[in-house]
């Protein structure tokens, strides 16, 4: 009788978020920059997903109170992706606002967003160059004591 119930439970499905990629998806959607990038550290799949630039994006965007147009897709594909805009401009912003709920709960404005992805080119050309001349626009992405 003991041996039928113990094969009973071995014979159950147990549950692997690792079976269901769209769950651990959204689980992933949900987390920081620091924290996506420590769980595409777990296995090759976490890795895959983490990879994935609608992530980033969601990221991205995560503090912006309307969506941005259509056209700034492309633009940001085609220097790098969302993930390199994410790790040239948004996380130098939060890092120097600090990481209170306040700041994570903000909204950014549209000019903000627009000095973020201007920042974001600026680099990229920058890079393309050979390297920050001195007109460089990212000393604004320094912090600056007054």
């Amino acid at each position: 009788m003991q041996q039928k119930k113990a094969e009973e439970k071995e014979k159950k499905p147990k549950f692997c978020i690792n079976d269901h990629a769209d769950i651990l998806t959204e689980i992933l959607k949900r987390l920081d920059g620091p924290s996506l990038g420590v769980a595409a550290c777990v296995c090759r799949l976490w890795c895959a997903i983490a990879r994935n630039d609608s992530l980033w994006e969601h990221l991205c965007f995560r503090h912006v109170a309307s969506p941005p147009p259509s056209s700034v897709r492309p633009v940001v594909l085609a220097l790098g992706g969302y993930k390199r805009l994410y790790m040239v401009c948004v996380r130098p912003v939060l890092t120097r606002l600090g990481h209170s709920d306040l700041v994570r709960r903000r909204v950014w404005t549209r000019d903000e967003v627009q000095l973020s992805l201007s920042l974001f080119c600026v680099d990229y050309y920058e890079r393309r160059l050979g390297g920050a001349s001195a007109s460089s626009l990212m000393f604004l992405c320094k912090p600056v004591n007054v």
